[in-house]
C-alpha cells in the first residue's frame, strides 16, 4: 500500500530567546486507507505532530509529504488549497456555525471554493447526513442539536469534499461513553466504505485499541508503534 503521509526527521522548536523543543527527529509513514491512532500524555507533542501533518503548523526542520506533495516548503495559499482538497478535520469542539443549519454547516467547506452548490454535491451532503444518522435534524440550527449530533455534523462536514485524509484531535473528548462508541463506529465505517485514511489523537485507550495502528508519543519522541 502506498504512503499518503510521510514525515522525515521532524523537529519542532518554539521560542527565540528561550527555546522549547516539542518534537525530536520524528520519522513516520501512514499508508493509504489506514486507520491510525496517536496517544500520549498531555504535553507529549501529539497535537503538535497532528498540526504539522495537517499543515496548520510547520516543522522547525525536516520534510513533510502529503499525497506525494512536499508541504513544509509551500506558501499559505498553496497550503490552503491542499488542505481543502485533500484533508478533513474533526476537533474535540465541533466549531459549527450557530446561525446555520446542520446541512448548511456540512456544505460550508465546499462553499469556500464555490458558493453555488450543484445537485450532486447537495445529494452527497444528504447522503453523509444519513450516514451519520442526522436526517431528522438536518434542518435544525446547530444550537438546536445535542452534543453528539453536533459532533456527527462535524464528521459529515469533514467529508463533504471527499478528502483522502481525516485528521481528528480528541473527536469524542466531550461525549459520553455510549455516544463515543457510536461516533467511532461511524468513523470506522467511513474508513472501510470510502477508503479514507484516518489519523486520530485520543486519550482513551479503549478507543485506541479499536484502531489498526497505535503510535505513542512520549516527550516528543515515538515511544511505541504497534500495528495489528
Amino acid at each position: 500500500m502506498a504512503n499518503i503521509v510521510e514525515l522525515k526527521n521532524i523537529n519542532k522548536i518554539y521560542g527565540d530567546k528561550i527555546k522549547t523543543q516539542v518534537l525530536y527527529d520524528i520519522n513516520l509513514r501512514f499508508e493509504e486507507n489506514s486507520f491510525n491512532s496517536i496517544i500520549g500524555e498531555s504535553g507529549s507533542g501529539k497535537s503538535t505532530l497532528l498540526n504539522i501533518i495537517g499543515t496548520l503548523d510547520k516543522p522547525t526542520n525536516g520534510e513533510v509529504f502529503i499525497d506525494q506533495n512536499r508541504t513544509d516548503t509551500l506558501d499559505k495559499k498553496a497550503l490552503s488549497v491542499l488542505r481543502n482538497q485533500t484533508m478533513g478535520f474533526i476537533f474535540q469542539f465541533h466549531y459549527l456555525l450557530p446561525e446555520f443549519t446542520a446541512k448548511e454547516n456540512v456544505l460550508m467547506p465546499y462553499k469556500i471554493n464555490s458558493y453555488k452548490v450543484p445537485k450532486e454535491v447537495d445529494e452527497w451532503a444528504d447522503e453523509l447526513i444519513n450516514l451519520v444518522g442526522l436526517a431528522k435534524v438536518k434542518n435544525n440550527l446547530a444550537t438546536d442539536m445535542s452534543g453528539g449530533q453536533q459532533q456527527r455534523t462535524a464528521i459529515a462536514r469533514a467529508l463533504i469534499n471527499k478528502p483522502k485524509i481525516i485528521l481528528a484531535d480528541e473527536p469524542t473528548g466531550n461525549l459520553d461513553s455510549d455516544t463515543t462508541e457510536n461516533v467511532y463506529s461511524i468513523l470506522k465505517n467511513i474508513n472501510k466504505n470510502f477508503k479514507t485514511t484516518f489519523i486520530i489523537i485520543t486519550h482513551d485507550q479503549r478507543i485506541a485499541e479499536k484502531t489498526d495502528r497505535i503510535i505513542e508519543i512520549k516527550d516528543g519522541r515515538i515511544n511505541l508503534d504497534l500495528r495489528k
